[in-house]
């Protein structure tokens, strides 16, 4: 009995620790519709794209986007493929969703992620472009369309692309930028240049011709190199885009939708308001109900609500209207779990058993309906989690997984140590009264009771 008490006061202490941890540790992450940001769309060009790389182009970009805006500071940016096609539209367009919570500057977002430059490969004969260069009757700007034409595509893109570095000539000190490829554009790289040498591979970026260099022979080690097309400022921003990630299709911004900092403040106060009304009554019918165990009921509650706030805090966990309703749903199994135990041991006084041994019957028989509903309520949430395909759904599915895991913690545990360190060793009147639930107190045995 000392011993469980002792571990109940530890608890309690750890509990009051992580409060006041979670209370020190900073503003909690909070999502577009909480805190406010931006929210943009766009759309990507696959038309030159086979139909069968669509769906890796996608995902490709939504990387080099993620990546991109994270570089600005954006803590838990929402970045999601919107796949055309569906129910066979003929307009069937692929469209990348970005949401950026908290972001002020909303030009500036959308004009470094327009930045991002697309980092393409094509080939051109030397005996092609000779021919057209010794065409009389054209002029150099007809030349250049004409040589433009004869290029063909490698299939060689900035997604394959690992690192650009800046270097400097050793003669002339002129910037050049480094390209290293991931090991399919290694492979992919060797397989161009062999096929090519002594024509000429132009690097395109931006649909835009930077550098067309004569291939000499076959590059195995999945590097080339880009000189002459700039000064020193250039490359480097050239380095810098190239490595937050260059896109792998171009893409074109179709809608901005900002979300204000006072409806923000407005649902995340009616969300908190929400959370604590929702406590208060529970705690209020736990206490009437089942009076003393509804009171360690209570207390547990508080240590879930604790080590939750603490875990979003951890994680980070971005906290959106979906997610504080999956914590207060998440409310809810954590009551249902104390329910449970409470009703067992109820049954177990009935069949005149003592306290001690009802309230270990109580839990033992209630784990099993505890472990088996939540492992149902995992499992949905793992699924919506995982098929998941907006924000709100994954922000809710997340919320509550963790929501459960934890409860399952308090209940189990938290209330068992708890209610063990102050239950009654003897069965009176009063002992009786307090282990009770509604409105008449709980039958036990005659035999049991001690006056």
């Amino acid at each position: 009995m000392l011993k469980t008490r002792i571990i109940a006061v530890l608890l309690l202490i750890v509990a009051v620790a992580i409060g006041w941890f979670t209370y020190y540790k900073g503003a909690f992450k909070l999502g577009l519709d909480l805190n406010g940001g931006t929210h943009l769309v766009y759309k990507a060009d696959v038309s030159k794209i086979a139909a069968s790389e669509v769906k890796v182009s996608m995902e490709a970009l939504r990387d080099v986007i993620e990546k991109r805006v994270n570089i600005f500071g954006v803590g838990e940016p929402i970045i999601q493929v919107e796949q055309g096609g569906v129910l066979g539209s003929k307009e069937a367009q692929e469209k990348l969703i970005v949401e950026l919570p908290g972001v002020t500057d909303i030009n500036e977002a959308v004009k470094s992620i327009g930045q991002t430059p697309v980092l393409e490969f094509f080939t051109l004969s030397k005996k092609d472009s000779e021919t057209v260069s010794a065409k009389t009757d054209l002029t150099d700007e007809q030349k250049n369309i004409e040589i433009a034409k004869l290029f063909k595509p490698t299939g060689i893109t900035g997604r394959m692309l690992t690192k650009a570095v800046l270097e400097f000539n050793n003669t002339t000190a002129e910037p050049s930028v480094q390209l290293n490829f991931n090991s399919e554009g290694k492979a992919l790289f060797a397989k161009v240049t062999k096929e090519n040498v002594g024509n000429i591979v132009g690097i395109f970026l931006d649909g835009r011709p930077i550098s067309l260099p004569v291939v000499r022979e076959e590059i195995k080690d999945g590097k080339a190199s880009i000189s002459g097309a700039f000064n020193l400022d250039e490359a480097k921003l050239l380095v810098r885009n190239l490595n937050y990630g260059a896109l792998p299709v171009p893409i074109e911004l179709i809608s901005t939708q900002t979300v204000g900092a006072s409806l923000g403040q407005s649902a995340l106060q009616g969300g908190v308001r929400a959370g604590i009304i929702s406590l208060l009554v529970i705690g209020l019918f736990l206490i009437i109900w089942y009076r003393l165990p509804g009171f360690i009921a209570v207390v547990s509650l508080s240590v879930y609500t604790i080590i939750m706030l603490a875990l979003f805090k951890v994680i980070p966990v971005t906290l959106t209207a979906a997610g504080i309703a999956g914590f207060i749903l998440s409310i809810g199994m954590a009551v249902d779990a104390n329910v449970l135990i409470f009703e067992r041991m109820k049954e177990e006084l009935r069949k005149g058993k003592g306290i001690s041994e009802a309230m270990h019957e109580g839990f033992a028989r209630a784990w099993l309906s505890i472990r088996d509903s939540n492992t149902s309520s995992i499992i949905t949430g793992l699924i919506l989690y995982y098929f998941g395909s907006t924000s709100v759904i994954t922000g809710f599915a997340l919320v509550f997984l963790i929501g459960v895991l934890v409860s399952m913690f308090t209940a189990i545990t938290a209330s068992r140590i708890f209610l063990y360190a102050v239950a009654p060793k003897k069965t009176t009147k009063l002992s009786t009264f307090l282990i009770s639930n509604g409105f008449t107190r709980t039958i036990i045995n005659p035999t049991n009771v001690t006056k």
